[in-house]
């Protein structure tokens, strides 16, 4: 069977989904082991109350490059220890340097809370018109305040560049007049859940890209 490492930084849902679907056969795949970098951080207690191995990874400093890269070097070691196939972020707040990319090639895949291009275009066709890429960690609040007709979330693969790899799988959200920041993120978050099992599926069986 495939064998996934998971990385997360905070609540787990996303990985609570992964572990969900596993369990009831959706998504053929163990995961061998969930790391944050949170002591706190609730991902953890759901790895444990699940048997899962989960190891808690703090960073010094986040913004010290030299403490960085020696970071990415032992988490890198921590995962390659549990002979993963597919590494998964689900919610890793920290952005890896080629220290950790370079020791798992082309088998990276990351969730992100907007919809990213196929092809790397400056803006994305939707049902609703096109509307710019929103990447980095504030996608939620800026599709409010550009007052978009809508948003989604995309699974991809990780590159050096941030949330520019490959796109293997997304889906629209859309956005209604009432919604602040907070419910916004709660009906990302659903499609999230589905729609990252389902992308995990493909990377694992060698599939690059999902049509919309």
């Amino acid at each position: 069977m495939k064998r996934l490492a998971v990385l997360a930084s905070g609540a787990g849902s996303n990985a609570q989904a992964l572990i969900d679907a596993a369990r009831a056969g959706d998504l053929a795949a163990e995961i061998a082991v969930i790391v944050s970098d949170r002591s706190d951080a609730q991902v953890l207690r759901r790895a444990a109350q699940a048997g899962i191995p989960a190891i808690s990874l703090p960073l010094r400093d986040r913004h010290n490059l030299d403490v960085r890269v020696t970071y990415d070097r032992q988490l890198a070691d921590v995962v390659a220890a549990f002979r993963p196939d597919l590494v998964v972020l689900a919610g890793w707040m920290l952005e890896l340097t080629p220290a950790f990319l370079d020791r798992f090639p082309r088998s990276i895949i990351n969730v992100h809370p907007a919809l990213l291009p196929f092809e790397g275009e400056a803006t994305i066709k939707t049902t609703a018109g096109e509307i710019p890429v929103l990447r980095g960690a504030r996608t939620v609040r800026d599709a409010l305040r550009l007052g978009l007709p809508l948003t989604g979330a995309s699974v991809h693969y990780v590159t050096a560049i941030v949330d520019d790899g490959p796109v293997i799988l997304r889906e629209e959200v859309p956005i209604y007049p009432d919604d602040d920041e907070t419910c916004l993120h709660v009906r990302i978050k659903r499609i999230e859940h589905q729609v990252l099992p389902r992308a995990v599926a493909l990377a694992l069986a060698g599939e690059r890209r999902l049509e919309e």
